[in-house]
């Protein structure tokens, strides 16, 4: 499992985050699903969950405490795999090399310079979520940068390049077929991924520069895939003529599930790029009259949400509305239901969330996860227990 920064190594020297205005509001502020007009929150009860998240000093959301669109800085995961890198910016370059007409290197002031572009995007480890004591491993945010497209044309890329390497500065020693090698932390982009306007070479994060956990000074920013492709520490971009191969695009990172057929099992080994569709039941609150108010959040790869569902114990899917004005489209949505005149005793309540293309969440013995035998990718639905 990957390495994650304490509390205190986040905490430590960091600034205070500057969120959008809207962010600061609770979700209590706001009206109905398609309306941005506040209203007077009224007194609510947190009512706790039986089945309690472990507490952790690592920086994580806490699902009961969510009240921020935007994820405060000291809630927000990070992760590395070979220890923080330690970059001195006024030495750092980024190389620009391989398949291109005219190799060039960049400083950071000479990337801060080029057009700035800013988008809100939710950060997503692709294990979160693959056991109830790894749950809050994402986060909701802005980041602000340089397109990725326009700096690769002007380098003038090669017809024959098919891929782009990005490399970060943490490295270690790997053994591969008996012998130890140098490594770099790397992953790849297919020259149609990488050319999209979204992908940015980020330098702030939330209105302050990137801290070093998430990658000070340069990192790469892939709305929509889960965060192991999002490059911290950036050094080189590498464009390629042939698959790159290596350990966190085919051998770690690596979706193993099996398909059951009439003749038997067949399975399948995938590299994890893209979000799935998911959702989670974050908090319950008691209101004066009685009624619970259950909110949670909901997230796709950009995959435009269609709705997000509800179960109370067997009941039937029930809908809930959604926070719109609220709204980027590689973010998280939040969304809430009222359940009136709840019976007394211990009920069990999900959530699923359906994207436009009607890709459902699944329950976790759906056919399409129930034989998956890795932890990443882990978007099943996830029950929470109450008693009232």
């Amino acid at each position: 499992m990957p390495r994650f920064l304490t509390r205190r190594e986040m905490i430590k020297g960091s600034v205070a985050s500057a969120a959008l205005a809207f962010s600061r509001f609770p979700l209590a502020a706001f009206g109905g699903p398609e309306t941005s007009t506040p209203v007077t929150p009224v007194a609510e009860i947190p009512v706790p969950f039986l089945d309690r998240l472990p507490t952790t000093n690592r920086p994580m959301v806490r699902w009961d405490q969510l009240t921020e669109w935007m994820t405060p800085a000291e809630d927000f995961f990070a992760v590395n795999h070979y220890g923080m890198a330690k970059v001195d910016a006024a030495q750092w370059k980024l190389e620009v090399t391989g398949l291109v007409r005219k190799p060039r290197t960049f400083s950071l002031d000479e990337i801060k310079a080029r057009r700035r572009k800013e988008i809100v995007a939710t950060l997503e480890c692709s294990g979160n979520g693959s056991s109830p004591t790894f749950m809050g491993a994402v986060g909701n945010t802005r980041w602000l940068g340089t397109p990725l497209a326009p700096l690769l044309r002007e380098c003038g890329l090669d017809r024959q390049g098919i891929e782009i390497v990005f490399f970060g500065a943490d490295e270690k020693t790997e053994k591969i077929k008996e012998n130890d090698y140098l490594q770099n932390f790397a992953r790849s982009l297919t020259i149609q991924d990488a050319m999209q306007d979204r992908i940015l070479l980020a330098y702030e994060m939330n209105g302050q520069p990137l801290e070093p956990g998430h990658g000070y000074p340069l990192r790469l920013i892939v709305p929509g895939w889960y965060g192991i492709a999002w490059v911290k520490w950036l050094k080189r971009i590498e464009v390629r003529d042939r698959r790159f191969m290596g350990r966190f695009m085919a051998r770690d990172y690596v979706t193993i599930r099996g398909e059951e057929r009439p003749d038997g099992i067949v399975w399948r080994e995938s590299s994890v790029t893209r979000l799935n569709v998911k959702s989670a039941v974050a908090r319950v609150l008691r209101r004066p009259d009685g009624t619970l108010r259950i909110t949670g959040a909901a997230w796709t790869d950009g995959t435009p949400l269609k709705r997000v569902e509800l179960k109370i114990d067997d009941g039937p899917w029930l809908s809930t509305q959604l926070y719109r004005q609220l709204h980027a489209e590689y973010a998280w949505t939040f969304w809430d239901y009222s359940w009136s005149n709840p019976e007394p005793g211990e009920h069990t309540i999900v959530s699923r969330a359906i994207d436009s293309n009607g890709i459902i969440q699944p329950a976790a013995d759906d056919p399409s996860i129930k034989l998956k035998k890795t932890y990443y990718e882990a978007n099943q639905q996830w029950p929470r227990r109450i008693r009232i």
